[in-house]
C-alpha cells in the first residue's frame, strides 16, 4: 500500500526541477510517466528511475520545466497542456516564474543561487570579504524547485477546479532564508557578511578534531555548563570573559581557540559522542562514503541499492517511514482553497515544524498552534513568528497538567492531521503519542519530525537542522578548498518544511480516497542526504567529492566575480560554445581566447567586471543570452520589481513579509500571525463546548498558562 496509490503525474521534458518533482511523486507511490526525460549523468539516471511513458490525456497531475518562452517553443504552455487535458493540475516550474520581467531570463543553478540571496548567506560570515559568494554542493536550485513544485503541485491536484500552479526556483530558493528574509521586509535591517564578533559561532560551532571537525551547540546556559564538564572542567571555564552568553560573544575568538585546543587531541566522533552523553547537541563532520553503511540507516533502511552507470550503487530512499492504516474514505467537499475544511493541531516550534504548518494554512486548512505558557515558540522572540504564524489560531495549554493533555487529546479527536517535532519521546510520555491519539481518532494523520527518525539507534540523539547540515557532508563541501567549514545558514529546517507538507498534503488526498490513514517518520538527515544524491553518487561511481567553490565539470568560465563597489559581486555561467560567442562579443580581449577553459578567460572576464555596477554586468549579459545574475542581499529581494510584480510580498503593517514561492490560480490564505494563546477560549469554546466558567476554571488551575 502507498501514500498516492491512483494517483497519475506526467513529467514533461528535460528539466532537472521537473525530474526532482517528478521523483517525490514517484516515491510517495504516483504512476509517474516521463517524455523527453534526460538520463546523461548519473543524477538523471537517479532521478528518472523507475518512471514509464507519459499520459498527458490521462494524468491528474502534469509538470513542465522552462520560462513562457520556452514553454510555448515545446508546447508545453498552459493553453496547449489544457487542451489536452483540460482536468489536470498543470505545474510549471522555471527559474524566476511566468511573469515578471525577468521571466524569460536565462539561469543556471549558479546564477539562481546569486540572484536569490543565497550565495551571500549560504556559508555564514567571512572573516575576508576578498572571499567569494559561494553556491551549495549538488543542484539544489533543482531539488528546491522541484521540492515547491511537488508541494504545490500535490495541493492543486485537491483544488475545486483544475487549478495551474507557477512555481519560481528564485523564489524557492530566496524562502530557505526566511528569518533574513523577514528580517529585512518587516524592519529593513540588512545581514552583514563580514563576521561580527562571533559570528552566532556562540550558539553552534565548528571544532578541529584530531582526523577532521565537529560541530556542537551548547547555545543555552545548562548546555555550556554541561560542555565545560564534557571538556574535563578546563580552569578558563571559570573565567568571568566566558560566563553568560553575552561574554562569550564579545569575547568569541579567544574562546574559540582555547575549545580548538583541547578539541584538536580528540577525534572528531569522541567529542560528539561526550557530547551526546552530557545532552550536548553536537556531531561529527563526516565525509560522505561515511553516510553509506551507518547502523542507523541499516536500521531504517535508508539507502536502497540501485544500477546507475553501470555500477550498482546506495541511492537514498525516501526521508520518511509510512506506517499506514486501513479505514473508511473520508472524502472533503470541495472548498474555496484546497485544504478548506482540515483542521491541524500544531504542536511544532522554531522552523522546521511551523514552515509545515504556515504551508497548510496558507492552502486553507484551519491550524491551531499549541505553545507552552510563557513565551511559548521561541520563534517569537525572532521575526519568524511574523512570517510562519501567519493565519494560524494559536493556543496556550501547559502540558504539565493533566487537564491540559485532557484537552489536547479532546482537539485530537477532532482534527485530521497532528504535527510535533518534540524530541524523540516525548509526546508519548505525555500520552499523546500516535497510539494513543489512534485510540480516540483513528482517522488522525500524525506527523512526527525529528533530527535522526523516531526509530534506530540514533533516534535520540539531539540534533538541531544546522548541526546535521555539518553531519551530512553539506557544510564540509560548501566551501572554497583553502577555506575551513562554516556552519553556516540555517538551510535544512525550511526546506524540511515544505518536504513534510508534500507528504503531509498528499497524506490527505490518499485518505480522502480510499481511508488510507498514514503515521508519518520524518529523519531530517535523510532529507538532507536525499538532496545531495550528486555528490552521493560520485562517492560511489567516481573520484570522491571535496570542496570546489565555484568550480564546474560543464560551464567554463563559472565564477562568482567582484564588481564596482563595496563587497558587490556578480555570477556568470558560460554554458557552451554559443555562449562563450556572446560573451566574446560583449568582454574586449576574449576574441583572442579560443579556448573558454583557460584560466587568461576568466582574469579578463574578472577585469571587465570589476569597473562596472553588478546589476549592470547581469542585464547586459542576460540580454546577450548568457546567464548571469547580482549577487542579492535580503533587502535587494524586497526592493526587487520583479518579484514585487509576481505578488512575493505581502503587505503586514508598514513592512513585507515574504508569500509562498508559487503563484497558484486558486489563491491562498494570508493573515496576521496570532498572539500567545489569543485564540485559547474560542477554541475551546467552538471545538470542545467549553462554557466560559469552565475555561475561567482551567485558567486558575493553570492548565491554559
Amino acid at each position: 500500500m502507498s501514500i498516492l496509490t491512483g494517483l497519475r503525474v506526467a513529467q514533461l521534458g528535460d528539466g532537472l526541477a521537473a525530474a526532482v518533482c517528478g521523483r517525490l511523486f514517484a516515491d510517495a507511490g504516483a504512476a509517474v510517466g516521463v517524455s523527453g526525460a534526460a538520463l546523461a549523468t548519473p543524477l538523471e539516471q537517479y532521478l528518472n528511475h523507475g518512471k514509464g511513458a507519459a499520459d498527458i490525456a490521462a494524468a491528474d497531475v502534469i509538470i513542465a520545466e522552462g520560462g513562457p518562452a520556452v514553454l510555448r517553443a515545446k508546447a508545453h504552455d498552459v493553453d496547449t497542456l489544457r487542451r489536452a487535458n483540460p482536468r489536470a493540475a498543470i505545474v510549471l516550474i522555471s527559474p524566476y516564474g511566468q511573469i515578471g520581467s525577468q521571466a524569460d531570463d536565462p539561469a543556471t543553478d549558479l546564477t539562481l543561487i546569486c540572484a536569490s540571496g543565497i550565495a551571500r548567506l549560504l556559508t555564514g560570515q567571512v572573516d575576508d570579504l576578498s572571499e567569494p559568494p559561494i553556491r551549495p554542493v549538488g543542484h539544489q536550485s533543482a531539488f528546491l524547485g522541484g521540492l515547491a513544485g511537488a508541494c504545490a503541485g500535490m495541493h492543486a491536484v485537491q483544488a475545486a477546479e483544475p487549478a495551474v500552479v507557477d512555481v519560481s526556483i528564485q523564489e524557492a530558493l530566496a524562502t530557505i532564508a526566511i528569518t533574513e528574509l523577514t528580517r529585512a521586509g518587516v524592519s529593513g535591517k540588512k545581514w552583514p557578511r563580514k563576521r561580527i564578533a562571533d559570528g552566532n559561532g556562540a550558539t553552534v560551532c565548528i571544532l578541529p578534531a584530531s582526523d577532521g571537525f565537529t560541530a556542537i551547540s551548547p547555545r543555552e546556559d545548562q548546555q555550556w555548563a554541561s560542555w565545560l564538564v564534557a571538556m574535563g572542567s578546563p580552569a578558563w571555564g571559570e573565567e568571568p570573559r566566558f560566563r553568560t552568553k553575552a561574554d562569550r560573544v564579545a569575547n568569541w575568538d579567544a574562546l574559540h581557540a582555547l575549545m580548538s585546543d583541547w578539541s584538536r587531541q580528540h577525534p572528531k566522533q569522541w567529542i560528539a559522542d561526550t557530547a551526546q552523553k552530557a545532552r550536548v547537541p553536537s556531531f561529527p563532520l563526516r565525509e560522505l562514503h561515511e553516510q553509506l553503511d551507518t547502523p542507523q540507516s541499516r536500521h531504517r533502511a535508508y539507502f536502497q541499492p540501485m544500477e546507475i552507470a553501470g555500477t550498482t550503487v546506495r541511492a537514498p530512499g525516501t526521508p520518511y517511514g509510512l506506517t499506514l492504516f486501513s479505514g473508511a474514505p473520508l472524502p472533503r467537499a470541495p472548498g474555496a482553497l484546497p485544504l478548506s475544511g482540515v483542521r491541524v493541531l500544531d504542536f511544532s516550534w522554531v522552523i522546521a515544524g511551523p514552515t509545515v504548518t504556515r504551508t497548510l494554512a496558507a492552502m486553507g486548512a484551519d491550524v491551531i498552534k499549541i505553545e507552552a505558557p510563557g513565551k511559548g515558540d521561541p520563534g517569537r522572540g525572532s521575526e519568524l513568528h511574523t512570517v510562519l504564524g501567519q493565519a494560524k489560531r494559536a493556543i496556550v495549554l501547559d502540558l504539565k497538567n493533566p487537564d491540559a493533555v485532557a484537552i489536547a487529546r479532546d482537539l485530537a479527536a477532532k482534527a485530521d492531521v497532528v504535527i510535533e517535532n518534540y524530541a524523540t519521546g516525548v509526546m508519548d510520555r505525555l500520552g499523546l503519542g500516535a497510539e494513543a491519539l489512534r485510540a480516540v481518532n483513528p482517522g488522525l494523520i500524525y506527523v512526527s519530525a525529528s533530527g535522526m527518525g523516531r526509530t534506530g539507534p540514533e533516534s535520540h540523539a539531539v540534533a538541531y537542522g544546522t548541526l546535521l547540515q555539518c553531519f551530512a557532508g553539506f557544510a564540509g563541501l560548501n566551501r572554497h578548498p583553502d577555506v575551513p567549514p562554516r556552519v553556516g545558514l540555517a538551510w535544512l529546517d525550511p526546506m524540511c518544511g515544505l518536504l513534510i507538507a508534500f507528504i503531509t498534503a498528499a497524506s490527505l488526498w490518499q485518505r480522502g480516497r480510499d481511508g488510507t490513514v498514514a503515521r508519518i517518520d520524518f529523519s531530517m538527515i535523510e532529507a538532507m542526504l536525499w538532496t545531495m544524491v550528486e555528490p552521493l553518487l560520485a562517492a560511489q561511481c567516481g573520484e570522491p567529492p571535496c570542496p570546489r567553490g565555484n568550480q564546474s565539470d560543464r560551464c567554463a568560465p563559472h565564477a562568482v566575480l567582484p564588481t564596482a563597489g563595496d563587497d558587490q559581486w556578480v555570477g556568470v555561467a558560460v554554458r557552451d560554445e554559443a555562449d562563450y560567442a556572446a560573451l566574446q562579443a560583449l568582454v574586449p580581449g576574449l576574441a583572442e581566447l579560443a579556448d573558454r577553459r583557460s584560466p587568461d578567460v576568466e582574469a579578463v572576464l574578472a577585469a571587465w567586471c570589476a569597473t562596472r555596477e553588478a546589476g549592470a554586468v547581469a542585464a547586459v549579459l542576460a540580454r546577450a543570452g548568457i546567464p548571469a545574475a547580482a549577487v542579492t542581499g535580503s533587502f535587494d529581494l524586497v526592493e526587487s520589481p520583479h518579484l514585487r510584480a509576481r505578488g512575493f510580498w505581502d503587505r503586514l503593517g508598514d513592512g513585507l513579509v515574504p508569500g509562498l514561492p508559487w503563484r497558484t490560480s486558486f489563491g491562498r490564505a494570508i493573515g496576521p500571525a496570532p498572539g500567545l494563546g489569543a485564540h485559547t477560549g474560542d477554541v475551546l469554546a467552538e471545538l470542545l463546548g467549553f462554557s466560559a466558567e469552565r475555561i475561567a476554571r482551567l485558567r486558575a488551575d493553570g492548565a491554559l498558562g
